[in-house]
């Protein structure tokens, strides 16, 4: 499969689970695809799987496949299942945004880590970076805002608020590597 067949058939894929049940939950996840495609330079080769991920890290939330409750498990479960979906974006999928964290407070941390390798730290930095910098209807954030605003979206004692507020140095440190790598590539093009 081409890299213009993968991100063809992920922004598919995405519309397809996301754009009529969800229409804010696409419209974000269109707005963190974008962001992944401003760091082609940075990410070489891996800049059109790193769009697929972007655009297809939230169809867990799909109600016609999620299951466990759990989106980056159900998501990542149903494009390899399902849909034999590169095992990379799968993996991207399955880790994005701190998920061994929040994984923890649902009692699924083994069964992420058991099923789903971690991608290069790197890619895995460049999807927090996305994800975390893209508010919930696609538009451009900080991270501190967007981890604010998840917060309190789900409030501070629930599942969500207890693992955002303990993955948010880690979400802040992803999202200034990523900033360190692109100022560091201003007309370089140097790949993660």
């Amino acid at each position: 499969m081409t890299t213009t067949d993968l991100t063809r058939r992920a922004y598919g894929l995405a519309e397809l689970l996301l754009a009529e049940p969800l229409p804010r939950r696409w419209s974000h996840s269109l707005g963190v695809a974008e962001r992944a495609r401003s760091l082609h330079s940075i990410l070489g080769e891996d800049a059109a799987l790193m769009e697929a991920a972007a655009v297809l890290h939230d169809v867990g939330y799909s109600p016609r496949i999620a299951s466990t409750g759990f989106h980056p498990l159900d998501g990542a479960r149903f494009l390899r299942d399902q849909e034999g979906v590169d095992e990379r974006v799968v993996r991207l999928v399955a880790h994005h945004s701190c998920a061994l964290l929040e994984a923890e407070e649902r009692g699924l941390r083994e069964e992420l880590a058991t099923e789903f390798e971690l991608e290069r730290p790197a890619l895995v930095d460049a999807l927090v970076f996305c994800d975390m910098t893209t508010t919930p209807d696609g538009g451009h954030t900080s991270s501190d805002a967007r981890v604010s605003e998840i917060i309190g979206r789900y409030g501070p004692d629930t599942i969500v608020g207890r693992f955002i507020q303990r993955a948010a140095p880690e979400i802040h440190a992803a999202v200034k590597r990523v900033e360190g790598r692109l100022s560091a590539s201003q007309g370089v093009g140097q790949p993660m």
